[in-house]
């Protein structure tokens, strides 16, 4: 349904120039921009899940090459789902509940942050919601290619979205389909798995990169719950106990009518299958959750929603109908409820204006390259050396190579588009200590873990660089931006002049 596209289109536009990338939009910015065979070279080693989406975002960036293009894509994602939200609703009760889901989810602050952030989430989200329309296709006249065809292709965009599979089982469970259903569905399904082996396969491979993750906690559960149902108490309350309606009234009220999928069963499936499950499997393995990766469940929180309005509207008409005539205006089916309910909707972005405002801030993100790039440009020179701690960190000059135009990078051995690698092959210790050796002043961008020694890499070529700046080098100034620091590190004139180990606790800043 257009309105609430439109809606999504236009939260999603807004601010989208930010003025900064964070590290993940960096990645796709600067692999996006590699040529398709350096593209190919690095999904064998890195980064496979995001195979497809580096491909799309690669044609994307060669029409041009910036930061709002690099989320474009995004932002027509999350306008296609809340139209498709939208339109799920509409076929599985009624229009007006198409039309309030859809527009709950345009204005949900999950889904307007990764609208505006270039990774593929929000395209994943689009293509779930897809399929989920072509899955009650299929349910209705036996069809089942598009529907495995669309799912096989978001699973390509990135491969946890094949948890929608379990969300769709658990629907016609739900719906107790007929087994001509089942067999339909499972011939999709299956197709799809197989097509994805060479995905998991390759991913598994490349498992390490995901192993700062942690296991989720209740906390975690209730943060999810947050961003489904809202950020603030009031909205959070009321969407949650609404939804509540939805689920049990839908689900009770779909117990005699076998062959029939429901709006409670596609919805609070969506919602609640994917986000258990992988939570679930963390609990027991290596953790693999992170709430970005089940934002395509989303959708079925204002579906639910929605659908508990819906039934509240209808229960109160039948009480005001008992023994009486009701007026025109009244009646569940008139226009007047669904103006109501828009009125009503319209109290949830004022209610979260303030956390859709402050998302657009580049600060909001876990970090800003941009403002990195700002800091080093107001010390680094042509010329000047740099080191990177540890080696991600040189994301920043591959996203805003101009402050590091022509510095002398003392760590670096290939590229990363040479070597295959997301931010290049770097010297062994020695080879760093060697090329250092006369520098006068190099200049440090880090993790500021690092050098305040909270974190200590276990990467042995990363611990030789901290010891270099430790023992030949002394602190002359920093600029702080979030989480990254660029630091000037000076070589002392004389033995007797070096440094202590730890740093001075209040170095110049400029």
């Amino acid at each position: 349904m257009g309105a609430p596209a439109l809606v999504m289109l236009v939260l999603g536009l807004w601010g989208v120039d930010r003025g900064g990338m964070w590290r993940d939009e960096a990645v796709t910015f600067q692999v996006a921009r590699r040529t398709v065979p350096q593209i190919w070279r690095l999904l064998r080693e890195v980064d496979a899940v995001h195979g497809l989406y580096y491909l799309l975002m690669h044609a994307v960036l060669a029409v041009r090459a910036d930061e709002v293009v690099l989320r474009l894509p995004s932002v027509a994602g999350a306008a296609v789902t809340a139209g498709l939200v939208a339109e799920t609703g509409a076929r599985l009760v009624r229009p007006r509940v198409g039309l309030w889901a859809g527009l709950l989810y345009a204005v949900n602050p999950m889904a307007g942050h990764y609208a505006q952030e270039g990774r593929s989430y929000a395209l994943v989200a689009a293509g779930v919601m897809g399929a989920t329309l072509l899955l009650l296709r299929g349910v209705e006249r036996g069809a089942w290619w598009g529907y495995g065809a669309c799912l096989g292709v978001t699973c390509w965009l990135h491969e946890f979205a094949v948890l929608v599979v379990l969300a769709h089982g658990a629907a016609l469970a739900l719906g107790r389909v007929r087994g001509r259903t089942w067999r339909g569905w499972g011939c999709a399904v299956g197709a799809v798995l197989v097509g994805l082996v060479p995905m998991v396969v390759v991913s598994r491979a490349q498992a390490a990169q995901v192993a700062w993750l942690r296991r989720p906690t209740g906390a975690t559960v209730e943060g999810l719950a947050r961003q489904f149902f809202g950020a603030s108490d009031g909205v959070y309350r009321v969407c949650l106990g609404l939804a509540a309606v939805g689920l049990v009234a839908g689900v009770a009220g779909g117990r005699g009518k076998a062959g029939q999928v429901t709006l409670a069963g596609v919805a609070g499936a969506l919602a609640v299958v994917p986000p258990t499950v992988l939570m679930a499997v963390s609990q027991s393995s290596p953790p693999l959750y992170v709430d970005r990766y089940v934002l395509f469940a989303l959708a079925g929180a204002p579906l639910l929603v929605a659908g508990g309005a819906e039934w509240l509207v209808g229960a109160a008409g039948r009480l005001v109908a008992r023994g009486r005539s009701v007026p025109a205006g009244l009646r569940a089916s008139s226009p007047s409820v669904t103006l109501a309910g828009l009125l009503a909707l319209a109290l949830v972005p004022l209610q979260e204006f303030p956390l859709l405002r402050q998302d657009r801030d580049p600060a909001r993100r876990p970090d800003d390259l941009a403002a990195v790039a700002r800091a080093a440009a107001h010390g680094v020179r042509a010329g000047d050396a740099v080191l990177y701690l540890p080696a991600y960190t040189r994301n920043t000059e591959l996203a805003y190579p101009a402050p590091f135009r022509g510095t002398r990078d003392l760590a670096l051995g290939r590229s990363g588009d040479v070597s295959g690698t997301l931010y290049g092959v770097e010297v062994p210790g020695g080879e760093v200590r060697r090329r250092a050796a006369g520098v006068r002043r190099v200049w440090v961008v880090a993790d500021l873990a690092v050098l305040a020694g909270r974190w200590t890499p276990r990467s042995p070529i990363e611990r030789a660089k901290l010891a270099l700046l430790r023992q030949e080098f002394t602190v002359s100034g920093e600029a702080v931006r979030g989480r990254t620091v660029v630091r000037l590190y000076v070589r002392p004139l004389s033995p007797a002049s070096a440094r202590p180990p730890s740093p001075p606790p209040c170095p110049a800043r400029w």
